[in-house]
This record gives C-alpha cells, sequence and structure tokens, in this order.
C-alpha cells in the first residue's frame, strides 16, 4: 500500500481525535500509521476501475466459453 496514502489517512485519523487529546497527537498519528501499515500492508489491492476493467475482461472470456461449449456441443451431436 502506499505510503503516501497511509500518511494522509493516519493525518486524518489524527485530526478526529478530541481537542482534549490533542496534547497526545503526534504520538496517536505515528500508531496510526503503524497500524494501518501493519493492516494494509499486508494485502494487495486494486482500485475499483482495476477491479470493474478486469470483471468485464471475465464477463467477455464467460461469454466466449460459453459460445465455445456450445459449438463443440453440436460438432459432437452432427459426429454422434
Amino acid at each position: 500500500m502506499n505510503d503516501e496514502f497511509i500518511s494522509d489517512l493516519a493525518k486524518r485519523l489524527r485530526d478526529l481525535v478530541p481537542d482534549t487529546a490533542r496534547g497526545a497527537a503526534k504520538d496517536l498519528e505515528a500508531n496510526f500509521h503503524a497500524l494501518l501499515q501493519a493492516a494494509l500492508g499486508r494485502g494487495h489491492y486494486v482500485t475499483f476501475e482495476e477491479f470493474e476493467a478486469q470483471k468485464r475482461v471475465l464477463e467477455r472470456t464467460r461469454e466466449k466459453v460459453e459460445a465455445l461449449e456450445k459449438a463443440l456441443a453440436q460438432i459432437e451431436a452432427r459426429e454422434g
């Protein structure tokens, strides 16, 4: 996961901290950053656009496989 994204997210979380805990804001931000890095750093993520593109590719592939299966069934029926 992009470190800039995680840093930005950690800062946003820090900004949600109540004013009474602002003295610990820098420590909280560092802890948020470490937690986010540990949690998000393990995964492999794609953008929504990449996901949608791959979904369309899969749908087209599925349609082609179904058409090939139908054509094969017709060939087998003629030969059988």
